[in-house]
């Protein structure tokens, strides 16, 4: 989904969020696994109604969620695919670097 969104690049995503995450985190994450986190999150958007219509600026505003709600469906997700072994403040770190890359080419505010 996230290749689909206008300006998004999976490979600039991950370049920033890789940037944005602690050194020691960067030791332990690979770019299959930030790419694995950024399809959830995106699936997630889009479970949520984020992306039902792009066309209509008024489905972005519409389209609210808790940070934490997010999160937690990450997590959940990870684990049941049993990616890695990150715990729940290592992917918060990965999620807030996806959203920062996301506010900083206007796809969120």
């Amino acid at each position: 989904m996230a290749e689909e969104l206008l300006g998004y690049d999976d490979q600039e995503a991950v370049k920033y969020i890789r940037n944005y995450i602690p050194q020691e985190l960067k030791e332990l994450v690979t770019d299959d696994d930030i790419i694995y986190f950024v399809d959830l999150i995106y699936d997630f958007y889009e479970s949520r109604g984020f992306f039902d219509d792009a066309e209509d600026e008024c489905a972005e505003e519409e389209a609210e969620f808790d940070d934490e709600e997010l999160l937690d469906y990450v997590v959940k997700n990870a684990r049941k695919d049993e990616i890695g072994q990150f715990d729940k403040d290592q992917i918060r770190f990965i999620v807030q670097g996806e959203m920062a890359y996301s506010e900083s080419i206007g796809l969120i505010e």
